[in-house]
């Protein structure tokens, strides 16, 4: 790991964050770093306990003459997408994040760099650790499994925290304060065939597309980045449409949040058809390259002749399926008529696998309405129930109604203009974050989310800007500074 990051200012930020990402943090698999949150609240001396959920609570008191502020819950999660680049060489299980400084930012080699929300759960030690800080009472809230299920936000019961604000630090522009967000639903296939013996005089091809931005599926779903599952079905259906392709194998995608880069598929196709098929995948891939030269401009489609598989799927479900993915909405449902440019309601097909007998189609589908976000994904459910799927929705969790009158929201906007000589947005965000669920079983606290310059979070492009993180840090401390008096 790059020395250089400790030596970046807010020097104490940035040495967190280096010793958080030694330890390795996916979701669902967190004790490690939630002995780690743990140990280092403890070393402090601070009441520090862990919930049944797997959160981490650490309460700090007031500096002297701060005693009467109001107290304030600062909260960022402790896992992060794991994600990594094909020809990467990397183990998340067992190697910290391999970072270093490129200009005014910071990035890793290859993978997911952890910024996200890395940064926020730093900025929380660096402000437990400090001296020299003026802060109200302080409540740290350290959640887990935010990236996957939202586990640690959901189990959080009332009456742990007494904070009257809620600073989340888990947004990605520092010129936006955020206060609203998406909520989701995860929606997912899955179904059994029988396999098929590979018909005699056929040829085996394993197609690929690779090379794709990719991205988080709420924050950059926008940006019409292309979907690898969603181009891989389109040439699957044309080539089986076409040629009587028949299909092997299909494996695309990864996790939920994240849009799709990759996906590779196995094929048998007649010998007499190999050349037309090999001609077809090079015109279509010509096609993609002009459609997505904007926002893919490394997308690539290749065909490579490969051993025949053994297997095939049978030819009737094998329709099915292809004609429901391509059913199946993927990116913009519905913008927001209230709010310009939010996205109100969208879908990511995330990951699809087909394969050996088993096949599955998972989705993320987000709404800051939830009754928008139940049709959708009961349209979703419809498509691939008629494909002869086992659909179940899962995960559901709500969006975050934005109160823009709340106090929290008038002292960071004035102190934005006070500080930069601009305005910040104040804005919802298309994001599932966790003060909607949060705000369940505390509804009269106040809650506002902020955070650094951090672009392609969920991807190995992930990065964060080090003049960014400066910016937030400085308005960080203005606000403990002006958090109000308890009424």
């Amino acid at each position: 790991m790059s020395s250089e990051v400790r030596n970046l200012e807010p020097k104490a930020l940035w040495d967190n964050f280096a010793d958080l990402n030694a330890v390795p943090r996916p979701s669902k698999q967190e004790a490690r770093v939630i002995q780690f949150i743990k140990d280092f609240g403890q070393r402090l001396g601070l009441e520090t306990y862990e919930d049944e959920t797997g959160n981490v609570i650490i309460k700090k008191p007031a500096t002297p003459g701060m005693e009467g502020r109001q107290t304030i819950a600062m909260q960022s999660h402790l896992d992060m997408v794991h994600q990594k680049n094909n020809d990467t060489d990397f183990d998340f299980d067992t190697q910290g994040i391999d970072m270093y400084v490129d200009g005014d930012w910071v990035k890793a080699k290859g993978t997911t760099l952890g910024a996200d929300n890395g940064i926020g759960v730093a900025t929380i030690m660096a402000v437990l650790a400090s001296k020299d800080i003026p802060h109200p009472a302080i409540e740290a809230l350290f959640t887990v499994d935010e990236e996957t299920g939202m586990t640690g936000a959901l189990g959080l019961k009332g009456g742990l925290l007494d904070a009257s604000i809620l600073l989340n630090l888990d947004t990605e522009d520092d010129r936006e304060l955020t206060i609203g967000c998406a909520g989701g639903v995860d929606v997912t296939a899955t179904g059994q065939y029988e396999q098929e013996k590979t018909p005699a005089g056929t040829v085996g091809y394993k197609l690929t597309v690779k090379g794709l931005t990719g991205g988080h599926s709420g924050m950059d779903i926008h940006r019409g980045r292309g979907n690898a599952n969603k181009l891989m079905n389109r040439l699957l259906y044309l080539a089986i449409k076409r040629f009587d392709v028949r299909l092997s194998t299909v494996d695309g995608g990864g996790l939920r949040n994240a849009i799709p880069r990759e996906s590779y598929a196995l094929l048998a196709v007649a010998e007499e058809n190999k050349e037309a098929l090999e001609a077809l995948v090079q015109e279509q891939a010509e096609i993609l390259n002009q459609e997505y030269a904007t926002t893919d401009p490394n997308l690539q489609v290749l065909i490579e002749s490969v051993a025949a598989p053994a297997q095939v799927t049978p030819k009737e479900f094998t329709g099915k399926l292809i004609r429901a993915i391509y059913a199946t909405p993927n990116g913009i449902y519905r913008m927001s008529p209230d709010i310009e440019n939010l996205v109100q309601t969208s879908n990511n097909v995330a990951r699809v696998v087909v394969k050996e007998g088993s096949y599955s189609v998972l989705c993320l589908t987000r709404s800051s309405v939830d009754s928008e976000k139940e049709d959708l994904a009961a349209a979703i459910q419809s498509a691939l129930e008629l494909a002869g799927a086992s659909v179940e929705l899962s995960g559901s969790y709500p969006g975050w109604a934005p109160k823009p009158e709340a106090a929290i929201i008038k002292l960071m906007g004035d102190l934005y203009r006070s500080k930069f000589k601009a305005e910040p947005e104040v804005n919802a965000c298309h994001a599932g974050l966790e003060c909607g669920i949060l705000g369940a079983n505390y509804p009269g606290m106040e809650m506002i989310s902020f955070g650094p310059n951090i672009r392609g979070a969920h991807s190995p492009d992930e990065r964060v800007q080090i003049s960014s993180v400066q910016k937030y840090w400085d308005f960080l401390l203005a606000t403990l500074q002006g958090i109000p008096e308890k009424a």
